[in-house]
């Protein structure tokens, strides 16, 4: 509805999600996952995946310990390179959780 009580049009309607702050960082944690590849490289790829992207920043699940702390070692250079995917979205401090593999996954 306007501010005047009148239906709103679809264009607004959908101006208005795109502008919410939530339905925003879903879209570019789908942008980041699928150019997750070009972000950290296929190997690292192929053993983490962003999980979640907020305000308080990128968190990335790794298969194990051991490419968990290749994420760590690397945080720095995967914010970076995940803001510049996201054509200079700010991107927060990179953290990790170790989490199975699931059998979906590439």
């Amino acid at each position: 509805m306007s501010e005047r009580g009148e239906p709103s049009g679809i264009g607004a309607v959908i101006r208005g999600l795109l502008g919410a702050p939530r339905l925003r960082r879903g879209l570019s944690l789908g942008r980041l996952s699928k150019d997750w590849a070009t972000v950290v490289g296929e190997d690292l790829a192929s053993e983490t995946q962003p999980l979640s992207l907020d305000e308080t920043g990128l968190v990335v699940g790794a298969s194990n310990p051991a490419w968990g702390a290749q994420v760590r070692f690397l945080a720095e250079d995967i914010r970076r390179r995940a803001s510049e995917t996201l054509h200079g979205e700010a991107v927060g401090p990179v953290r990790v959780v170790v989490r199975e593999r699931t059998q979906n996954r590439r």
